[in-house]
């Protein structure tokens, strides 16, 4: 795990110094809020619906015990008790007083955390696979890339002010569990004649309109990765569009210059920039690399997680639904799920940190992540502590058995909370996941991802849900319009719009019709819904969605 060097500490000291001034000037009154947007936006820091929030970097999704620990005191301190859990790896605090986010932002540089460019029109937080470092399927760990480029943009003098705000993805696995291809640059490590390289990956993004990512370079050697990447968004930065935010990312650039154009004036501006990277980067990266070693793994007898998967059923369940296997011998990737049934997706309460921050220093080598679908992961555990972990994670009611199936919904805070959205997200996803608990058949449908935004920003990632929900207003009306065959992983597919949108009260009901169809059709209980829909298409859901009268008229 990376750790501050003097140089980061300072700069973050003195950016809060900075922006405390800033505060202080907007509660005197000599800031107006169109002064103090864009300072206060530069440090995380947004108006919401009914208070400020503040979103807090955790970088590619990784934190230790005691970073954890410090979001818990910080939520008890200054907030009301808990933190919500991003799909860009981050946490946010949604009731501070703006007097106290000095405060805040203290508390967290005292565990080396930030809040820097978690908004604005900038680079913001580098996500990545929430396996890295413990997958099986791992080529390279991509962490240290995503550190490196952390680096390189935060406060980059050319690009704080960019036609919008800008996403990178990386992963170090060929089973994408980063959804590079619906980021602005989305880095694929892949091998070529024994050296590791990067597929490149522009244009993706979701929004009011959504695009996969086309290719850009098939293979990037890694020492060329600064540069191609800061040529990238140069050009970008140049031709990106400022006359009309609704048009303003990368994906539309690539979209009006088309791929190949956007890649010679990239190749161009590359051959330019490659000779001012003198190999520092390079040495720089190495330097980086150091701080993400492997935990020394240790050799023991699973024999106690072997007798508990053989005797207790709640267990083995929890086991075969919320662990992956992991590179070392004897260990297992943990997730913790933060959905339970009825409760809001993403949120985590201050005694929960804690309980989670104690696990990752007992039993997994001080290392917590965020994944992009709002869970945490303890990625290094060995199988003999799984029965204690999950007995632990009962106590605090973080023992939900159900990491990728249909109540593991990822959704926005919509009505609830955000200034921008135009329906709830939070109620229809814990209506959705009560009803299936009733019904007790989660486990029977298997992988089933529901993805659910509350307005056409797309923060839920409806487009690559397998069953997306976009939540709009219609004529003073929540209406519900659903999508099905989204792809988030290495096939990243758009879904489909089905046809008009359901009401409020009518939307849970449409989830369960589409998904007794697919239950009544599909070949085999291993046949997913994802793969049941490529095979089939949008005819027999949509003839079950719109058989009956109960969806409104929304076109």
């Amino acid at each position: 795990m990376y750790s501050y060097s003097d140089f980061d500490a300072a700069f973050v000291t003195e950016r809060n110094r900075q922006f405390r001034a800033q505060v202080e000037r907007r509660i005197a009154g000599h800031l107006t809020e169109d002064e103090f947007k864009p300072l206060r936006l530069m440090n995380g820091l947004y108006l919401q619906l009914h208070a400020y929030m503040l979103r807090v970097a955790v970088p590619y999704g990784t934190m230790s015990g005691p970073q954890m620990h410090q979001l818990a005191t910080i939520a008890d301190t200054w907030d009301k008790g808990y933190g919500h859990f991003t799909t860009r790896q981050n946490i946010q605090f949604n009731w501070p007083r703006l007097r106290d986010v000095p405060d805040m932002l203290d508390a967290l540089a005292d565990v080396q955390m930030h809040a820097i460019q978690t908004s604005g029109n900038t680079i913001r937080n580098v996500t990545a696979d929430h396996f890295a470092g413990a997958a099986q399927d791992e080529l390279a760990d991509p962490r240290p890339v995503a550190e490196l480029l952390r680096q390189w943009s935060t406060d980059h003098p050319e690009f704080q002010f960019l036609p919008r705000k800008f996403k990178i993805a990386v992963t170090g696995s060929p089973n994408d569990r980063a959804v590079t291809r619906a980021h602005d640059i989305g880095l694929r490590m892949i091998e070529r004649d024994g050296a590791i390289g990067f597929e490149v990956i522009v244009g993706g993004g979701m929004g009011r309109t959504p695009m996969i990512g086309k290719v850009l370079r098939d293979f990037l050697p890694q020492e060329d990765l600064l540069p191609y990447t800061e040529a990238v968004v140069s050009v970008w930065n140049l031709l990106g569009r400022r006359d009309n935010k609704y048009k303003s990312r990368i994906k539309i650039t690539v979209h009006e210059h088309g791929i190949d154009a956007i890649r010679d004036m990239v190749e161009d501006r590359f051959t330019l920039l490659r000779s001012q990277f003198t190999g520092v980067d390079a040495t720089h990266l190495a330097r980086i690399s150091k701080d993400f070693a492997a935990p020394a793994f240790v050799t023991q007898d699973t024999a106690p997680f072997d007798l508990a998967y053989q005797r207790d059923p709640v267990f083995r369940s929890w086991v075969d639904t919320n662990t992956s296997s992991h590179r070392a011998p004897g260990y297992a990737i943990a997730q913790i799920s933060l959905k339970a049934h009825g409760q809001t997706p993403g949120d985590a309460t201050s005694d929960q940190m804690r309980a989670m921050a104690d696990l990752a220093e007992r039993f997994g080598h001080n290392e917590l992540r965020v994944s992009h679908e709002q869970n945490i992961v303890l990625p290094h555990v060995h199988k003999s502590n799984l029965p204690t972990v999950f007995a632990i994670l009962q106590q605090h009611g973080l023992a939900t058995a159900n990491i990728g199936l249909v109540s593991d919904i990822i959704a926005c805070p919509g009505m609830d909370y955000c200034a921008l959205a135009t329906a709830r997200s939070i109620p229809i996803a814990q209506e959705i996941a009560t009803r299936f608990d009733e019904l007790g058949n989660e486990h029977d449908i298997g992988d089933l991802k529901i993805k659910i935004s509350g307005c056409i920003n797309a923060c839920g990632h409806h487009h690559v849900g397998h069953i997306g929900i976009l939540g709009l207003d219609r004529a003073g009306t929540e209406t519900y319009q659903i999508t099905l065959g989204g792809d988030h992983t290495e096939t990243a597919a758009l879904g489909v719009r089905t046809g008009p949108g359901f009401s409020a009260e009518d939307i849970v009901p449409a989830v369960e019709r589409v998904i007794d169809t697919y239950l009544a059709i599909r070949t085999a209980p291993d046949e997913t819904f994802l793969h049941c829909y490529n095979r089939v298409g949008m005819v027999p859901f949509k003839a079950a969605l719109y058989t009956t009268s109960e969806h409104a008229d929304a076109a």
